[in-house]
This record gives structure tokens, C-alpha cells and sequence, in this order.
């Protein structure tokens, strides 16, 4: 069903092609319902009456007062360069004073015809100085006739004005004006919330939200509308979300159940440990989906170092004991061959199917990157193909068309923000049947974010770090201030690699000039506004400061996302085989790099880095039984956010709590963003940290709607809304799940 025509009109018929098309290409405002939910951002307040004599300066001021005199004055400017340009200026009186009004040019009309001597209005505007006499530019006015003027005073110098988000093509104002044309359209708005909901949480119609939320006469009135206007978004939102879940559980999947005495008994009998009862618990959840008839969707959400791996692996390896096949996409070659090395070491001869020595219970793992040489890659796609090899582990070059599987049974997605929803679903549709979903994610993401961007995946969470795991001590470090904590900070690295260990340090970009993605101009111009304007250190000029300077005799070496994958991987080997001290690296190592011996990390310019970024570089050391150590260095002053953020992050190592301060201080569009939502654009009044409860709640109630009424046969309204929030791209968003 199409939206209410009056609703659809594009605005080019409404307000003239010249106000639509900025609109259009400004705000991504195109018809009439697009402009009623444009909200204000904020309200001013006109202000009670103020007298002349008393006007204080840059507020808004309502004042009642008569002209005295009105002249129009014509000049030559650029815009009108024969004279023509035309500029009103009227002067007000209300016995305690005198003030002047300007108007310039189409504005000069109406108030020309209408601000005679003798007349009485009230005027409201910002005030200003020009040639040292004070006035007001453009104000708004009413005119007072009759025997109203009390009431018409009182309602209109307490009015609240809504300031918009505007763009330097457009004014608040101009779009207020614009709004207030297409304003009566609201009545026609089709409610989607339905009546039971309404009514039972005391929510006002939808057409009076629009009403007040535009034109407010109280700042109860704002709030109805807000408190409304929320509650349409997370509810549409969670519809769609519950459709898609609905939607999921209707397709086939092949159950996928372990043999007793399979392989994932003689991978469990072999562990040196026991798994925490959050490994247990969150195993059980997986475990009951993989065996269901329709595809499990799982999101896997655990604090670095909680043995997410672990529980995958068991995953994959009761698919492979049920005759499936188990895939595990990894963003970066570096973190393939990791997960690919640390998941062979785990299982032992359990991986060495097919080959001598061999346990008779084994399956072949293989590994598939794009840098493989050619008859590797071959012998790889023949061991996927005939079903040899149960597991295997790859970047995106999984998803190339030549890749096929015998029978995929489950996929494992690690870190999903890596990845487009393109992509996993580009392996999903590689299986038979729809194949078992199970993504994971180091970075710990609040209840409510998980349920607004991966709404349409179960959510499980590890939350209890393995026996063994050492406490990491962070302490920031403030470089500018106390340049002796630097010199402190080298010498901490030193005597950890005297007592056999090895170190980090991260730095924010690699040095060879070329534009880098981790150097965003942004993020550097948001440090650079607290400090002086610095580039971003970079790897190789520290690597060669610190071997000539702090850390001399001792076996640094560099690591970066430009080097050759090879390079890389002999990098990496190195250190984990301790013939290297120190690594200096950006980022690449931020996600899944295990080397237990590594006890210390000094991070660079940390004031460049997110919060949740911070905590999942932190998560590289600690990782054995010997403590860890994160020294935060920055050159920011005392008083700066940057470094509140860091303090926040030097105080908890709890990544829960990190990322709802990581919220809080950021707009959730980048959080969304990052998760590749359709959400994002469509969140205009729902803030996802602040509205938990309503996100939450709006989630029952969507599950509990289409449960009874899959196809919404019985709420046009919300089928309307729906429409309007999942446009074509946005629908394949959430198809892609």
C-alpha cells in the first residue's frame, strides 16, 4: 500500500523547485513526511516581555512597542548592482526607549505595508550592534488590534521557537516556514503503533506528535511529542527486525548433532583445562540452535580474551563430527593465519586427517587467503570440495565464486564489523541449505546497541576471563606535562624484556606519507584542536628512534597492513617465538593476536584512538600468567576530554561499561555506522544509550506483533512505516543479517 498521497507529494510541488532542491540535496528531505520528520533540534524561548530600556545583548527578546518611523531606502550592492537593492529600516518605541528594525530585500514587502507609524506589534529577534545603536535583523511580528492584545501577548511571548538542523543553504527559519506549509498534511499521518499499544502506554496520536513537536506551546508538549516520536522509531525498528527473525525461523536448515563419541568428545578430552561456566553456558546455547531445523543466527559477544575461539572451534567441530563442513572468515590475512595456527596447535593430531600419524577421528584445517601460491590455493579448493577438509579458515577470498563446499554446515564470522553484509551473505548462500550463523565480536557492544543493530541475531555473551588470564595494569601517561614518565614508561619496557618477556607499541599511522585509513583527517583534527598541531606518530620514525634511543641493543622490528602478507606472517612468527623484543605496529594488531609472553604495551598518541580501540589493544597483553602492563601516552592537558577518555579507560577493564562511555561521548551514527545498519539513518530522536528501556520494551511488543500477524495484515499503518524505513538499499541491510 502506497503513503497517504498528501504525504508522498514531493516537495517540489509544495514549496517550488528552488527550497527542494537545497532540501533535497542539503538535508536528503524529498517529500512531505520526510519534512514532518525533521525534527527540531532545540527550542529558544521568545522570552518574556522585556522593555527597551533593558535589552540585553545576543538573546532573543519579545517586545511590545509602537512604530514611530518607517523608511525604505534603496542602494546599489553586488546582488543589485543598478540601485536596486532594497533595505527597510523602522524604528520602535514603547516609552522607555528606541529601536531599530532592518528588513532587506523580497523580506521588505510585507513589513513595508504593514509597520506604519502608529502601529502596535510585538517584534521578537536576536539582538544585535550595528553603528553602535542597537537592533533587531529580520524579527518575527504580530500584529495587536482589538481586544485580544492580552492573549494575544501572553501566547505569543511565551511561545517557543524550533531551531532545526540547517545548512548554510538553508536557515533554521526557512525551513520552520517551510514546515509550517506543509504542517496541516500531519492530520493525514496513518498511525503505526497499534491502538492496544497507544493506549496502554498513554502515547499521543501521531498526528498531534508532529503538531507539537513542531509547534510547541509548552515544554510539556515537547516532551508528549518526543516521548511519542520515540517510541515510533524503536518499535518500527524492532518490527523489522522481528520479521526478519520471523522470516529466519521459517527456513530449512540441516539439524547439525555431535556424535557422542566424535570428534568434539576427543577434542574436549584432550583440553588441558576446564571450560568457565560462561564457555559452558554459551556452548549449550550454540549447541541447541546447531541442532534445530532452521538456521541458528548467533551474535557471540565476549571481553577480549574470553575464549570466544574456543567456543567456535567446539562449534565447527561438532558440524564436522555431524558430516558438515565449518567456515571461519577472518578480516585480515594476519588474523587467518593466526586463528589458523592457534586452532591446528589446539587440536593436534585431531587436525591431521587424511595424513600419517593422523588421529583416526581427525579432519584436515585447511587455511585460504589471497596470497597463497597457486598449487596450495589448488590442493585447498580440492580438500573443500571432496569434503577432506571439515574446517577452514580464510579472509574474504572464501566468498570468491571458485570456492565451493561439500556440504556447509555452519559460518563464523570474526570481528562482523569488518565485514559487509554482502560479504557473509555471499558465503551463506554457498551451503546447501541456509548454513548455521555464529558471528563474534572482541568489542564489547551495550544490550540495547546489540538490539537496535543486530536485533535479527540471538545474542550470547562471555563475560568471565579464563583461569590463568593476569590483571592488566594501565596507567596514562602524560608526555607533555611530565616528560620524565616517558623516559619512566621505556625503562618499565626494558626491565620487562630483562625479566623474558616482550612488549608492544602501537602507533597510529605508518609513516611512509600516503593518506592512511587509521589517520582519518577528522580524527586528527578533533585531537588537534586540544594540542598543537602535530602529525600522528608513526610507526617507523619510533621504531628508529627507540633502537637508537631508549630501547638500544635491544631486537625491535616494525609491523603494518602495507607489508607484504609474507613479511607480515615472518614478523609475527618471530614474535611469537620470542627472537624479537619489541614490536612496534599500528593497529593490525588490535584483533585476535595471541602471544602469551608479550607482558607490556606502550600505546603511542593514544588520545587517537577510541575508547573501545584502546580496550581491544590493551587485550594483546596479559595473556599469560604474567601480569600486564598498558601505558597510555599523550601529549593532551590535564583539563582535555581526550584525556577524561583515557583516565576512563586507565580505571576499568570492564569493556561493557568502556563502550557505553564510548557511547555517550560519541553520536551512535558511528556506532551504527561501523555495525552497517539500515538503523542508522533512521534514528532522528532515539538516543540508544538514554532510551534503553524504550528500545527494550519496544522489542517485547515487536516480537509479540508479528508472532500474531506475520504480514502486519491488520496495522496498515505500521506496514506504511515500515516501507518507509526499509527502502530497497535498507531492506537488503537487514536481509543480509
Amino acid at each position: 500500500m502506497d503513503l497517504v498521497p498528501a504525504l508522498q507529494e514531493p516537495l517540489k510541488k509544495v514549496l517550488g523547485p528552488a527550497t527542494a532542491k537545497v532540501m533535497a540535496e542539503h538535508l536528503g528531505l524529498h517529500t512531505v513526511s520526510d519534512l514532518l520528520h525533521h525534527y527540531p533540534r532545540r527550542y529558544e524561548e521568545r522570552g518574556q516581555l522585556t522593555h527597551l530600556a533593558d535589552l540585553p545583548m545576543d538573546e532573543h527578546v519579545t517586545v511590545i512597542a509602537q512604530v514611530a518611523d518607517a523608511r525604505l531606502h534603496t542602494f546599489a550592492s553586488a546582488k543589485a548592482p543598478r540601485g536596486k537593492g532594497q533595505r527597510l529600516e523602522v524604528t520602535i518605541t514603547d516609552g522607555s526607549g528606541r529601536l531599530q528594525l532592518v528588513f532587506f530585500g523580497n523580506g521588505v514587502h510585507k513589513p513595508h505595508k504593514e509597520l506604519l507609524p502608529g502601529t502596535r506589534a510585538l517584534f521578537a529577534g536576536k539582538v544585535s550592534v550595528f553603528n553602535r545603536k542597537l537592533q533587531l535583523a529580520h524579527p518575527a511580528y504580530e500584529l495587536l488590534r482589538g481586544d485580544d492584545v492580552a492573549e494575544t501577548v501572553d501566547s505569543w511571548a511565551g511561545a517557543l521557537i524550533p531551531i532545526y538542523p540547517a545548512t548554510a543553504k538553508l536557515e533554521s527559519w526557512k525551513i520552520a516556514k517551510s514546515v509550517q506549509t506543509v504542517l496541516p498534511s500531519a492530520q493525514e499521518a496513518l498511525d503505526p503503533l497499534p491502538d492496544s499499544l497507544r493506549a496502554g502506554r498513554a502515547l499521543v496520536p501521531l498526528p498531534e506528535a508532529l503538531l507539537k513537536v513542531h509547534r510547541p506551546h509548552t515544554k510539556a508538549d515537547i516532551a508528549e511529542a518526543r516521548s511519542r516520536l520515540k517510541w515510533d522509531e524503536a518499535f518500527v525498528l524492532q518490527v523489522a527486525l522481528a520479521r526478519r527473525r520471523h522470516a529466519d525461523a521459517q527456513l530449512p536448515a540441516v539439524p547439525r548433532v555431535p556424535a557422542p563419541d566424535g570428534l568434539l568428545a576427543a577434542f574436549d578430552a584432550k583440553l588441558p583445562f576446564t571450560l568457565t561456566d560462561g564457555q559452558q553456558k554459551v556452548s549449550r546455547e550454540i549447541f541447541d540452535d546447531l541442532a534445530t531445523e532452521h538456521p541458528m543466527h548467533r551474535l557471540l559477544q565476549g571481553e577480549v580474551g574470553s575464549g570466544k575461539t574456543l567456543v567456535a572451534l567446539r562449534a565447527m567441530l561438532a558440524v564436522v563430527d555431524a558430516g558438515g563442513q565449518a567456515a571461519m572468515l577472518a578480516p585480515t590475512e594476519v588474523l587467518a593465519q593466526q586463528h589458523h595456527r592457534s586452532i591446528v596447535e589446539m587440536m593436534g593430531e585431531l587436525a591431521e586427517g587424511g595424513m600419517l600419524g593422523g588421529a583416526e577421528k581427525a579432519t584436515k584445517v585447511v587455511l585460504l587467503t589471497g596470497s597463497m601460491g597457486t598449487a596450495a590455493r589448488r590442493q585447498a579448493l580440492l580438500d573443500l570440495v571432496t569434503g577432506e577438509a571439515g574446517i577452514v579458515i580464510g579472509t574474504h577470498a572464501l566468498i570468491e565464486d571458485k570456492v565451493q563446499f561439500h556440504d556447509l554446515g555452519l559460518v563464523v564470522v570474526d570481528e562482523q564489523h569488518r565485514f559487509g553484509v554482502e560479504q557473509r551473505d555471499a558465503l551463506r548462500g554457498k551451503g546447501k541449505q541456509p548454513p548455521h550463523l555464529l558471528v563474534m565480536t572482541a568489542t564489547p557492544i551495550p544490550r540495547t546497541v546489540a538490539m537496535t543493530v543486530f536485533g535479527d541475531l540471538e545474542t550470547s555473551v562471555l563475560d568471565q576471563l579464563p583461569a590463568g588470564r593476569s590483571p592488566i595494569a594501565s596507567h596514562v601517561v602524560p608526555a607533555a606535562d611530565k616528560p620524565h614518565f616517558l623516559a619512566r614508561a621505556w625503562e618499565r619496557v626494558r626491565e620487562e624484556v630483562a625479566g623474558g618477556h616482550q612488549a608492544y607499541v602501537v602507533c597510529p599511522r605508518i609513516g611512509d606519507d600516503i593518506d592512511e585509513p587509521g589517520d582519518s583527517k577528522k580524527a586528527r583534527k578533533s585531537a588537534e584542536d586540544e594540542a598543537e598541531k602535530r602529525p600522528p606518530l608513526a610507526v617507523l620514525d619510533v621504531a628508529d628512534q627507540l633502537a637508537k634511543g631508549p630501547l638500544k641493543g635491544l631486537r625491535v622490528e616494525v609491523l603494518h597492513g602495507r607489508m607484504h602478507p609474507d613479511d607480515k606472517d615472518a614478523v609475527m612468527r618471530r614474535f611469537a617465538a620470542g627472537e624479537t623484543d619489541v614490536l612496534v605496529a599500528t593497529t593490525v594488531i588490535e584483533v585476535g593476536v595471541n602471544v602469551p609472553n608479550a607482558t607490556a604495551m606502550v600505546i603511542m598518541d593514544a588520545d587517537r584512538f577510541g575508547v573501545s580501540q584502546l580496550h581491544q589493544l590493551r587485550g594483546r597483553v596479559g595473556r599469560g600468567s604474567a601480569p600486564g602492563l598498558c601505558l597510555l601516552v599523550t601529549e593532551m592537558p590535564e583539563a582535555s576530554a581526550a584525556r577524561q577518555r583515557l583516565n576512563a579507560v586507565a580505571s576499568t577493564l570492564d569493556g561493557f561499561e568502556l563502550s557505553r562511555i564510548d557511547l555517550e561521548q560519541r553520536r551512535e551514527g558511528d556506532v551504527l555506522g561501523q555495525a552497517q545498519s539500515g538503523a542508522r539513518t533512521s534514528l532522528r530522536m532515539l538516543a540508544v544509550i538514554e532510551d534503553e528501556e524504550i528500545i527494550a520494551e519496544a522489542r517485547q511488543e515487536a516480537t509479540a506483533v508479528v508472532s500474531d500477524d506475520p504480514d502486519l495484515e491488520r496495522l496498515p499503518g505500521l506496514r506504511t512505516a515500515l516501507d518507509a524505513l526499509l527502502d530497497e538499499e535498507r531492506e537488503q541491510y537487514l536481509d543480509k543479517g
